[in-house]
């Protein structure tokens, strides 16, 4: 059970990622981004995240943007797996919700002559809250695998038929690496600027959950509460352990009771006395042995036969008792801080073309657990480190305007990901290649003052085989934006856009036994709906 429940954590490290770009790299980070999709080459005031030597391109004054987006995500995995009859309810399908009401992002940079000072603050990683209903097929798996299955042949072997069994499987997870980003730039000329800076990443993953083996067993022995409907396992078989060491402890009881009274072992039972009659009967009968013509001598030694019998099964229904106990993990925190050197250009060759470059060097991040006394559930140890890399980045990105009021942007990315241990030190190879990003986006100038975009952005996974499970999975996605900027006032921009994920369906086989294969299908969705305000407080 603690295997169990240790895949089930490994979740919350993996899952909790809002958007698919980067393994675990976050790049929406403005409402611009989300209508647009491309803002590598911005020279707008988000471009202190994506292009801060771009920051320069403002020019003189003090520049704010205030940034929040709204992200649902369904992560759904589907399986085939031939589940025993017995399992409780299974569905074949487990659906994942992530959602993120509040995922800000706040720029603000103060460029005076040829110098540009910006700071910047965001979700860089993660940002957002899983909920888990029905658990996922790796906790089922591993229900079935480490002894769950066998519960029902237990029981009808100590005569407690049951006809399901199963798991309630509660999750709530959080994740999120908040970026503190500072830069500065120069402009060299009308042509080029150059940008350095320096982000501080700190994260925190929290973990709250449980599981709960079920089972519905045919039996009244142990008390009428635990017949026909589910029950927690670890309070049935402690129930049974109790009810059989009493009837261990009653029958040794008996038999010396009836052997002191010294009566021939002929005598037919028929002679004791009806409460004594009944005893006998309700001590045999949970050994499905019936008292209809026996006689003292029989009784005596059916009763010293069936007590090593019941002791035997009372220390089986203790242990499955153990086996199946509640498992809870609360207020689990990891949190650790890393920090991202950055450095940036920007070439203007006219004013119709602007190229970027942005290359962020790998964040190296160790996370420190923190447990609540007697919250772990032995499965995380308080003071205990975990590596949580992320990858270094190259962005590149290009605007051209060959019309007035027209503007097509175009980015490239890629995330280092064969430099990042995604194994955890477990020395397996888990990339083949690094990730890939690329788009298109167009912005048309309506008006003077309101502006509309659509933008494209495609990912290229490079994961091996090794690193998809059902906890995490990585696939080749498309990305679709659309929005509107509207100038309210000299001072004042706002900015409304809406994207819309989807993650090509991944099918990896799994082989349990020789004869036993199956396959697990992931998929996943996301919706994000973003709104920010620009400032400019002039020079």
């Amino acid at each position: 059970m603690k295997k169990v429940f240790f895949s089930f954590v490994i979740l919350t490290s993996m899952f909790l990622q809002v958007r698919a770009t980067g393994l675990v790299t976050n790049t929406n980070q403005s409402a611009l981004f989300t209508r647009l999709q491309n803002r590598n080459a911005s020279t707008g005031i988000d471009a202190v995240y994506y292009n801060p030597a771009g920051v320069t391109k403002l020019g003189n004054g003090f520049f704010v943007s205030l940034n929040n987006q709204t992200i649902s995500q369904t992560k759904t995995v589907t399986t085939n797996f031939p589940f025993p009859a017995s399992f409780f309810d299974k569905s074949r399908e487990y659906v994942g919700d992530v959602r993120a009401p509040l995922y800000p992002g706040v720029y603000a940079a103060f460029n005076t002559g040829n110098l540009s000072f910006s700071l910047g603050f965001n979700p860089i990683g993660g940002g957002g809250g899983a909920k888990y209903k029905s658990g996922l097929p790796s906790f089922d798996m591993l229900l079935i695998q480490k002894g769950v299955s066998a519960i029902p042949g237990l029981l009808t072997a100590s005569q407690i038929p049951t006809t399901k069994y199963g798991a309630d499987i509660l999750f709530e997870g959080t994740s999120v690496y908040f970026g503190y980003q500072a830069n500065i730039a120069y402009k060299i000329n009308d042509q080029i600027s150059v940008g350095a800076g320096i982000r501080m990443v700190s994260a925190k993953n929290t973990y709250n959950g449980s599981i709960k083996i079920l089972i519905n067993p045919n039996y009244t022995a142990f008390g009428s509460q635990y017949t026909g409907i589910m029950n927690p396992a670890s309070e049935f078989f402690q129930a049974g352990n109790v009810a059989l060491t009493q009837l261990a402890q009653g029958s040794t009881s008996m038999a010396a009771g009836l052997t002191a009274a010294g009566l021939p072992p002929a005598t037919p039972l028929t002679a004791l006395s009806t409460e004594q009659q009944g005893q006998i009967a309700t001590l045999l009968g949970p050994a499905g042995i019936s008292t209809t013509g026996m006689n003292v001598g029989t009784a005596i030694a059916t009763l010293n036969a069936v007590a090593p019998q019941y002791t035997t099964k009372a220390q089986a229904m203790a242990d499955n008792a153990t086996a199946t106990q509640d498992i809870e993990v609360k207020d689990v925190e990891e949190k650790g801080t890393g920090f991202t050197p950055i450095l940036s250009i920007n070439y203007s060759p006219s004013d119709m073309f602007n190229f970027s470059v942005r290359y962020e060097f790998k964040t190296k991040l160790t996370l420190k657990t923190t447990v609540p006394q007697g919250k772990g559930a032995g499965l995380f140890e308080n003071g205990k480190d975990k590596v949580a890399d992320m990858p270094a980045m190259l962005a590149i990105g290009a605007e051209v305007k060959p019309i007035p009021g027209l503007a097509v942007s175009a980015t490239f990315n890629t995330f280092f990901d064969k430099n990042v241990d995604y194994s955890n030190g477990g020395n397996i190879d888990m990339i083949k290649r690094n990730y890939l990003e690329y788009g298109l986006g167009v912005e048309y100038g309506i008006t003077n003052k309101l502006r509309a975009s659509v933008g494209w952005l495609a990912t290229n996974t490079g994961v091996l085989p090794e690193y998809q499970n059902d906890q995490r999975f990585s696939s080749n996605s498309n990305s679709f934006g659309l929005g509107l900027g509207y100038r309210i006032s000299p001072m004042i921009d706002i900015n409304i856009g809406g994207q819309y994920s989807i993650n090509s369906d991944y099918k990896k086989p799994y082989t349990l036994a020789p004869s036993v294969t199956y396959t697990e299908t992931y998929g996943k969705k996301t919706f994000i709906l973003g709104i920010g305000l620009d400032f400019y407080f002039g020079k």
